[in-house]
């Protein structure tokens, strides 16, 4: 049976207007997605979070059909991209990389403009990173455990780097001196090559950063690795002794996860969430992270929920641990 629209010479211009709006949004939510993809980070052009996102975008636009475009929202920790996508559209069309950085700063920010944990729609944890504990070649710390018992010895003696106070690298060295039950002297920097240098330079003593980041200088004899800081070795550095192999129960790893604003549609979800995974496991995108030091790190849409939370968790109490002062 056909059904014809009779239209008045007196309906309005703005009526039929609402009529055709109201067919050509539903045929755009039937044809999700219609047009490019943008994933936010928050952090400087060429750093970690910029490249895993190209890496991730490349697996997630070949598996949805679209173009993804990586944005970079630099500034205040990655506070000012999450902000942006908290307020964008929730259409599937704006999505965020976070990192462990985001858990921190739930941990050190009295107030935020969002609430970090359920003003986002969680899809998918995506890579997780290690973190390294090295030194100079030339200093008299040959182990993680003759670190502690030397911190032990000679408490605030010895130095650790960080790229800043209240960064991930920083609050690793405030959980190993917290689980170790030791004291050493934090020696803050903005970023760049500077901790690296200064550590193979031996004017600082210990040096907590990623893998990513030390791995040219592990590999090339430059920076000596007391341990990794992952539940066990990694395949890229094999000889490297877990943490928790001296400290048991240490672990940290710099997770990532796609999130969107809050508001977004179940069915919306589940196709980000499929692509994201398949994507993620391509050989060419596994390839990549595997020569980055991640690993693909997948999960459920509740999965991540949980750890996010789990993490925030745990951060918290290591700043009150720490006694660090809340921003």
């Amino acid at each position: 049976m056909r059904c014809f629209i009779v239209l008045s010479a007196g309906l309005s211009a703005a009526l039929v207007s609402a009529v055709v709006a109201l067919g050509s949004a539903g045929a755009q939510a039937q044809a999700f997605p219609s047009k490019p993809i943008k994933i936010v980070q928050g952090f400087g052009a060429g750093g970690q979070a910029d490249t895993l996102a190209r890496i991730l975008g490349q697996g997630l636009s070949e598996e949805i059909g679209q173009t993804v475009i990586v944005e970079g929202r630099t500034g205040a920790g990655g506070n000012i991209a999450s902000e942006s996508v908290v307020k964008s559209p929730p259409d599937g069309y704006t999505l965020i990389l976070q990192t462990n950085g985001h858990a921190v700063s739930a941990a050190l920010n009295k107030t935020l403009p969002y609430d970090p944990l359920r003003d986002f729609k969680w899809l998918s944890l995506t890579t997780g990173f290690v973190f390294l504990v090295g030194t100079s070649p030339d200093s008299r710390i040959k182990s993680l455990k003759q670190l502690i018992e030397t911190a032990r010895s000679e408490p605030g003696k010895l130095s650790f780097s960080s790229v800043g106070v209240g960064t991930t690298q920083h609050l690793i060295g405030e959980l190993l001196q917290s689980t170790a039950g030791v004291k050493m002297l934090h020696i803050p920097y903005r970023g760049g090559g500077a901790p690296v240098s200064d550590v193979i330079a031996g004017r600082v003593d210990i040096l907590f950063d990623t893998f990513t980041v030390a791995r040219a200088q592990v590999q090339g004899g430059k920076l000596r690795a007391l341990a990794v800081t992952s539940s066990a070795r990694i395949p890229q550095l094999p000889e490297v002794p877990a943490a928790a192999e001296t400290v048991p129960g240490f672990e940290v790893t710099s997770w990532m996860a796609v999130a969107g604003p809050a508001g977004l549609s179940a069915e919306t979800v589940d196709k980000l969430h499929r692509a994201l995974v398949k994507g993620s496991v391509r050989p060419e995108i596994r390839k990549r992270l595997a020569e980055l030091g991640g690993t693909p790190t997948l999960s459920t849409p509740e999965e991540v929920t949980q750890h996010v939370a789990a993490q925030i968790d745990k951060w918290k109490r290591v700043v009150d641990q720490a006694n660090i002062p809340r921003q």
